[in-house]
């Protein structure tokens, strides 16, 4: 019983959530043969698509995110579970864009930062850069990673870090503010 409960819950997901999510999104590791994407598609209509929380973003998402252009962010689709908790920040101003390589998490409370105020005057803003984070990756909650940033593969930053310049090399444990090398990973 369990098992057509199951299969009959995917297939009526698989026909109606494609008329809410871009279609490329609701396929991988979390909606092939499995509930848990579709779970969050249904727990995601009511505040993103009905509500209109995150209403522009073409997959399900926690309404307690906040997302730029969503064009400008780049994901494997394996890893839409990044975008399921709370707080995280993807802000993709202007032409820069948010890489998350294959593999990588992000805890909640994390924010992706592509431009910054002006110091000079706070009206404005100075040119966006892009954000590069390797393979898997790990990013601990409340995390801040700045404009410019470049992080290896494997790279893991420790919780409440400010990472304001590049650890391109990766195979690293970084933390503190602003963030540098605590531990070189084998």
């Amino acid at each position: 019983m369990k098992k057509i409960l199951k299969r009959s819950f995917i297939l009526i997901s698989k026909c109606i959530m494609p008329l809410f999510y871009d279609k490329q999104y609701l396929q991988g590791r979390w909606f092939d043969n499995a509930v848990v994407g579709w779970r969050w598609c249904w727990r995601s209509l009511l505040f993103q698509k009905i509500l209109g929380s995150n209403r522009h973003v073409p997959f399900p998402v926690s309404h307690n995110n906040a997302f730029g252009n969503t064009k400008n962010l780049k994901f494997d689709t394996n890893d839409l579970n990044n975008f399921q908790h709370h707080g995280c920040y993807f802000q993709t101003w202007g032409n820069a864009q948010i890489r998350i390589g294959k593999g990588s998490y992000i805890a909640p409370n994390v924010g992706l930062i592509t431009q910054n105020h002006d110091v000079h005057n706070l009206d404005n803003h100075i040119d966006a850069k892009d954000i590069n984070i390797g393979d898997n990756c790990w990013i601990g909650m409340n995390a801040v990673i700045l404009p410019g940033v470049v992080l290896g593969d494997k790279t893991i930053v420790g919780a409440g870090a400010v990472v304001t310049k590049s650890f391109p090399f990766g195979n690293c444990v970084i933390g503190g503010v602003p963030a540098k090398k605590i531990k070189q990973l084998d």
